[in-house]
């Protein structure tokens, strides 16, 4: 507040005067200076000569236009050259600093300020910024209000040597006591970082043993609420050695420890069948799952434990037809399938946390596939032509992405990735072909004859004939941007989740949320670039090993002409098998006439790497989705921004070219008046630059002009600069022609 007052006085003066006189005697304002607003020109004198030059640069400048501000510290009797600037301008004077505050403390807030000079100078120099609160709690509760220590600490722990430099020594003084009033202990001068290392011990201190300081634990909370801050508190984690702890649900539920988690984990592990001891811990489970310091710190494991902690097996038994189990499964049981992804890919190579968790997994998965494979008769894929029946239900305007390995329990990912509030969804279930495997599924979804095409060049060459009166593009999904034009069909193929998990097995697992964002991001873009419709379906789903036993794998004696994979056999004759463990299905495939899927997760004995596999007939391979996101047209009433010399772009000669843009709109509202565009331009399907924002008026036409830049083809569009939806886009192309400037 301190700066509000100075610097009215000094504007006061400016009111009639371009040149202000700040003496001060005291030698402790001088950090009033600091808080000038920009525009004024600071000098500052020591003695004679300063004097004399500064008096020599105002005079020769030019006195009436620019503010000028000179500081001293040289009493108004010992001034010679700027003396008469003091007599004919104006001057502020400061001979005691500390009586100078009590002035306008008292003189703008009636308060009384009775404090030490040193800390009323210190009050001071911290109020800089800050309201009229700040001294109103500085006159009632005293000192202690100086530093206000939950706003100080959080930036001077950050970066304890730089928070400093803003304080001189003694203020600097008094903010180490108040800090080491906090943390219970006695003043000694000793380095920042020594200080802010003790603070955070503290803290840490009070988190593990579940009694921090409410200060700490609010600067606590905001640091690791901070873009800006939160780095640095990983840093003093790092260093924090943690003690032996014998009561370790005796914690407070905002800790930073992820290995005091891990101990939650493997207790919970050893007595995940004592329902009395799980019904004890959900409590605590719930207060880390709802904690925002944990989501902050990237523990977020909590919610998938407690998914399958809570999960009721009970409910299973009620099932008695394959619908039912089939709806049971994508209401409920995928959620199972996804917490315990979720937490392979955390903690599959800790196999004292994982092993029981997962053999509760097991458990569950025991019960559900008893049923699905009691009614697996009714099982009749619906995956043939997939593709061909929705280019047969839209007219055109639509994208198709063909995902490849993408389950019902990942499909979830995607969605929670997506902003669902500015589409209309529909969600439908499919049956995959079997087996479940890439090729052949492939072939299901563009091939409505059932035959199976062995590359993709092929299926999609099918699927063209197929179509000859409808314009059928493809591409790879990472490939769309905001250049990718609207056509009456765009299938748009992406290879992971299953290249990623072929690839790289069960450790692909933690690249599977950035994929799924991946494809939000991309139907996000798709529906903004003025598709009607975006559709996903996918091959196949599939499952997860985990950590494999050799009893978990099958082992089968077959005879003649046999191909075994990890989910799936075939066989050119049939064999003896038993029931209660296989299930045979008569498939022809080149010269194999049968094929036998196990009724359990656990993959049969057979070559190669174990982990991400697909192929049986379990509801994880089989069960996959078919999504459909649709524009709303929300927004119909905007102006229409549109190119109006796109013949033009065609040839252009020389390095320049214009852009004509206009706004249309029938709409008579406020917001169909304007809108604000962005001009992206795109190269060989790249960006290579951006406009500024440009504000098109209803009616008007803005014409800019932009370059080639060395780009002999260019692809301009034209989005709205808030949504990002696409508006419109044109193709500008150079004429390699000489521009002759007119001389012909």
């Amino acid at each position: 507040m301190i700066d509000n007052w100075f610097n009215s006085d000094i504007n006061d003066i400016y009111t009639s005067s371009n040149v202000v006189v700040f003496i001060d005697e005291s030698k402790e304002a001088r950090f009033l200076v600091d808080s000038l607003v920009k525009g004024v020109k600071v000098f500052e004198t020591k003695n004679e000569f300063d004097e004399l030059k500064v008096k020599y640069e105002i005079e020769k400048g030019n006195k009436n236009e620019n503010k000028y501000f000179i500081y001293t510290s040289v009493s108004r009797g010992n001034l010679k050259f700027i003396r008469e600037y003091c007599e004919t301008n104006g001057c502020v004077e400061i001979k005691y600093l500390d009586h100078y505050l009590k002035k306008k403390v008292a003189q703008h807030l009636n308060l009384n300020i009775n404090l030490p000079k040193e800390e009323l100078i210190s009050a001071a120099k911290v109020s800089v910024g800050k309201g009229k609160t700040y001294w109103m709690d500085l006159s009632h509760k005293g000192a202690t209000e100086i530093f206000d220590l939950e706003k100080e600490l959080l930036p001077f722990l950050d970066n304890p040597k730089n928070y400093l430099k803003k304080f001189d020594n003694s203020t600097q003084e008094i903010f180490f006591k108040k800090v080491n009033e906090l943390i219970d202990q006695e003043y000694l001068e000793k380095p920042a970082n020594t200080l802010a290392t003790e603070v955070v011990k503290s803290l840490l201190d009070g988190l593990f043993n579940n009694n921090p300081h409410p200060t700490l634990l609010n600067i606590y909370h905001n640091w690791l609420d901070s873009l800006s801050y939160k780095k640095s508190f990983q840093g003093y984690l790092s260093k924090y050695k943690l003690s032996q702890k014998s009561k370790i649900f005796e914690i407070h539920p905002s800790h930073p420890f992820q290995k005091i988690d891990e101990q939650w984990l493997k207790v919970i592990g050893e007595n995940i069948t004592n329902e009395q001891f799980i019904s004890s811990i959900i409590p605590k489970i719930n207060q880390r799952i709802a904690d925002k310091s944990a989501q902050n710190l990237e523990i977020t494991f909590w919610s998938d434990v407690k998914t399958l902690l809570e999960f009721d097996a009970k409910d299973i038994n009620q099932l008695s037809s394959f619908k039912e189990v089939v709806e049971f499964y994508t209401r409920h049981f995928y959620k199972v399938d996804r917490a315990i992804r979720r937490l392979y890919s955390s903690f599959l190579h800790q196999k004292n946390i994982i092993e029981p968790i997962q053999e509760y997994y097991k458990s569950l998965t025991v019960v559900f596939l008893d049923k699905w494979f009691k009614y697996i008769d009714a099982y009749s894929s619906n995956q043939t032509g997939t593709i061909q029946k929705i280019l047969d239900q839209n007219e055109g305007n639509i994208a198709i992405i063909v995902g490849d390995g993408v389950s019902w329990e990942f499909a979830k990912d995607i969605l929670d990735a997506f902003d669902m509030s500015q589409y209309s969804f529909e969600k439908n279930i499919m049956l995959a072909g079997l087996p479940s495997e890439t090729e052949h599924n492939m072939s299901q979804l563009y091939v409505d004859s059932g035959l199976v095409l062995g590359s993709k060049k092929e299926r999609e060459e099918y699927l063209v004939v197929k179509n000859p009166n409808k314009e059928i593009a493809f591409t790879d999904l990472e490939k769309v941007n905001e250049s990718t034009s609207v056509i009456d069909c765009l299938i748009c193929s992406c290879k992971d989740p299953d290249k990623l998990g072929e690839s790289y097995q069960q450790s692909a697992l933690k690249y599977f949320l950035s994929t799924a964002k991946i494809y939000a991001d991309k139907i996000n873009q798709l529906l903004r670039n003025g598709f009607k419709s975006v559709y996903l379906v996918t091959d196949h789903g599939y499952t997860l090993t985990g950590i494999l036993e050799n009893s978990d794998k099958i082992d089968v004696n077959f005879s003649g002409v046999v191909s075994k994979s990890e989910r799936f056999i075939r066989t050119k004759s049939p064999q003896d098998y038993n029931n209660d463990l296989l299930i045979e299905r008569e498939i022809e495939y080149k010269e194999f006439k049968y094929c036998y899927f196990a009724k359990r997760l656990g993959p049969f004995k057979s070559p190669g790497v174990y982990g991400f596999s697909h192929g049986g007939l379990s509801p994880q391979e089989t069960l996959i989705p078919s999504f459909k996101w649709s524009n709303n047209k929300i927004g119909q009433d905007l102006l229409n921004v549109r190119i109006t010399n796109k013949s033009d772009l065609l040839n252009v000669t020389g390095e320049l070219f214009s852009l004509k843009l206009i706004g249309e709109t029938e709409g008579s509202g406020l917001f169909s008046m304007e809108r604000k565009v962005v001009v992206l331009f795109f190269s060989d399907g790249k960006k290579f630059n951006e406009s500024d924002i440009l504000t098109i008026e209803k009616g008007k036409e803005v014409k800019k002009e932009y370059q080639f830049n060395k780009h002999s083809t260019i692809s301009v569009v034209i989005v709205d600069a808030i949504t990002k939806s696409q508006l419109d886009k044109a193709t500008i192309t150079q004429n390699s022609a000489r521009d002759l400037g007119g001389l012909l």
